[in-house]
């Protein structure tokens, strides 16, 4: 199992419509191959902060069959345009 961290920075102001945007996207990715689970959490200290974990059942699901499946498209104009500056993105194996 995999998980990916992201650190997303929505410009300020656009929270609300973020979130909305989100939803619909949770559905985009859920369609995936290989994933098994999201979360989103929304920054106490900067509210305009969100780490988004994503369960992967492999690397290669998320960084092949997601980012260069017909389905990523999708989530790209829902979402990319939110981000100032663009997420940070990095994945974890169990230990």
């Amino acid at each position: 199992m995999i998980l990916e961290a992201a650190r997303l920075d929505v410009r300020p102001g656009l929270e609300a419509d973020f979130e909305s945007a989100f939803a619909q996207a949770r559905e985009v990715i859920a369609g995936s191959p290989g994933f098994v689970s999201l979360e989103l959490r929304r920054s106490v200290e900067h509210p305009s902060r969100y780490l988004l974990l994503v369960r992967w059942e492999r690397l290669e699901d998320h960084v092949v069959g997601f980012r260069q499946g017909p389905l990523y498209p999708r989530w790209k104009a829902l979402l990319h345009h939110f981000y100032d500056p663009f997420p940070t993105v990095e994945h974890y194996r169990a230990t």
